[in-house]
């Protein structure tokens, strides 16, 4: 029997096996009828403590285009963590149900918690401010698919960079690749967390930060938007102060590089204008589709299915 593994941090996966990640999505996406029925009678569990639209609902489609089945929940309301039941105890119950679990939590640290219980893969979909990892595979497969590779690349990360754990995730991520640098473009309010910054410093890697958007453009390969996230605040009046401080709109990219991409991980409020759709540098409805392809390739991994 192969070595139970769970993917709760990116860096629970070596470069290699991000690589190798990358190669059978690549795969998935040009021979789609070979996978079909690889995870047939194979069940995933999706635990959402927290509402998703993207992340849960590539999962199930990741899934059933492998032929598996898919069960679990979409809030803690629907669950028995609404009677008091901890993740503990739930994840104990749920592995002797599924092969494979997804969960999203809005507590940090809280599918670490539950991969210590569980007897089958733990998949961790969100978890508070805290981390993405599926996410992160997401965009790291639509940077390689756009740009053919993910050395050397200079990335602009805009907007919530305080809370969002998906820009935590991608930084976590690119630094183990070559010649990669960054530009954190935010309020002063929602800056990089300190424990990121000093993540960057020890790796070596070339950072700055900016206050203007328009200002960083022309240098970036990627500009990744995110959206000033309502539900990390503690109060409504500085969600409304700074919900707005940076809006990507079409008359900007005329600074921008040709093949400059631009992603978001969705969804999107105010801070991507709808001009900017049209434009075939606008990458993120193609990066949600990605999504479904890298889970894919994920779910044969943790399953040990070649």
């Amino acid at each position: 029997m192969s070595e139970l593994r769970h993917l709760i941090s990116i860096t629970d996966l070596s470069v290699e096996e991000v690589d190798h990640l990358i190669e059978v999505a690549d795969d998935i996406i040009e021979n789609p009828e070979a996978y079909q029925e690889i995870c047939r009678h194979k069940k995933l569990a999706t635990l959402f403590f927290e509402p998703s639209t993207r992340t849960r609902l590539s999962f199930t489609a990741a899934m059933m285009e492998l032929g598996g089945n898919v069960l679990g929940f979409d809030q803690a309301a629907s669950s028995s963590a609404s009677k008091g039941e901890s993740v503990s105890d739930t994840i104990t119950m749920v592995s002797c149900y599924a092969d494979i679990i997804a969960m999203r939590h809005p507590k940090e640290g809280a599918p670490f918690v539950a991969a210590r219980r569980a007897t089958v893969p733990i998949i961790n979909g969100g978890d508070g401010g805290h981390f993405h990892p599926t996410q992160t595979l997401t965009d790291l497969l639509t940077i390689h698919r756009k740009k053919g590779s993910l050395d050397g690349l200079t990335i602009g990360l805009c907007g919530d960079l305080k809370f969002g754990r998906t820009v935590h995730s991608l930084i976590e991520a690119m630094i183990r690749y070559k010649d990669v640098r960054f530009v954190m473009i935010s309020p002063v309010e929602l800056d990089l967390p300190s424990y990121v910054k000093e993540m960057l410093d020890a790796a070596g890697v070339e950072w700055k930060e900016v206050r203007s958007l328009e200002e960083a453009i022309p240098e970036l390969d990627v500009l990744y938007m995110t959206r000033v996230q309502r539900e990390r605040f503690f109060n409504e009046e500085d969600y409304i102060r700074l919900k707005d401080s940076f809006v990507l709109r079409r008359k900007m990219l005329d600074a921008a590089k040709d093949d400059m991409v631009v992603m978001h991980p969705l969804p999107r409020v105010n801070e991507i204008s709808v001009d900017v759709d049209d434009d075939p540098r606008a990458a993120y409805f193609y990066q949600a589709l990605m999504g479904k392809y890298i889970r894919m390739a994920l779910i044969l991994f943790l399953l040990g299915i070649k």
